[in-house]
């Protein structure tokens, strides 16, 4: 007797890759992209080397006498605030305009991110989040500055300090604001935002928690890793 051969069992398909989870967007309590704002100078971008340029072409044009040095190491207020360091009252606004005239001539060229800038604004992006620029340097330039090293926030917004700062920052709907002066501990403190505060600036690190600063990283290297723990 001839026994039947056995069906051979059905060979079973290979279980289908799985899909790849998208990344969700950071949600803000309005239901919109988180928005991440961030202060320029000594912030995202080391400006010093084009700022002291400048003052150095201001003094031989003008004749002014202005410690350079001593300006580098105190930016963060609005210019006109340093120019009345150096020249009679009724004279800041015209100087100020001289001044500002020569910066795109000598500053753009040698300003260069600080470390971690970059990566910080990826690292807000890459979470569907948004980056805002709010400086105390005027708009112009400041945009002429992130254009040239390829950097493109969502939004720049300048000419404001400290608290005034918070009005640009409420209306872009920051819940973040990245600096490193204590005037922008307090532009974060006035928008009701989580202040970050960087100690690249001429801000000591125990400064900006006197201030009220929420966390002190030494740099924007340490961005991302706080980033990542702020989204968890």
């Amino acid at each position: 007797m001839t026994t039947p051969s056995a069906t051979p069992a059905p060979t079973s398909a290979p279980a289908p890759a799985p899909a790849p989870t998208p990344v969700p967007a950071v949600s803000s309590a309005s239901g919109g992209p988180v928005t991440v704002g961030f202060d320029l100078d000594l912030t995202l971008l080391d400006t010093r080397p084009g700022i002291k340029a400048t003052w150095k072409a201001f003094v031989a044009e003008t004749g002014v006498e202005v410690d350079v040095d001593l300006t580098i190491s105190r930016l963060g207020p609005p210019l006109e605030q340093e120019m009345a360091q150096w020249v009679p009252a009724p004279l800041v606004t015209e100087m100020t305009a001289r001044y500002r005239a020569l910066y795109p001539l000598y500053a753009i060229e040698p300003t260069r991110p600080m470390p971690g800038a970059r990566d910080a604004i990826d690292a807000v992006r890459e979470a569907g989040g948004r980056t805002i620029v709010v400086t105390a340097k005027n708009g112009p330039h400041a945009e002429l500055h992130l254009r040239h090293l390829g950097m493109e926030p969502d939004v720049v917004v300048g000419s404001l300090w400290a608290e005034g700062k918070g009005a640009a920052l409420r209306a872009h709907g920051a819940r973040v604001y990245v600096g490193d002066h204590v005037g922008d501990v307090r532009g974060a403190a006035a928008a009701g935002a989580f202040s970050v505060a960087v100690a690249t600036g001429p801000c000591a690190p125990e400064e900006l928690r006197a201030a009220g600063a929420d966390v002190v990283l030494a740099d924007l290297t340490d961005f991302r890793a706080w980033w990542a723990g702020y989204l968890a």
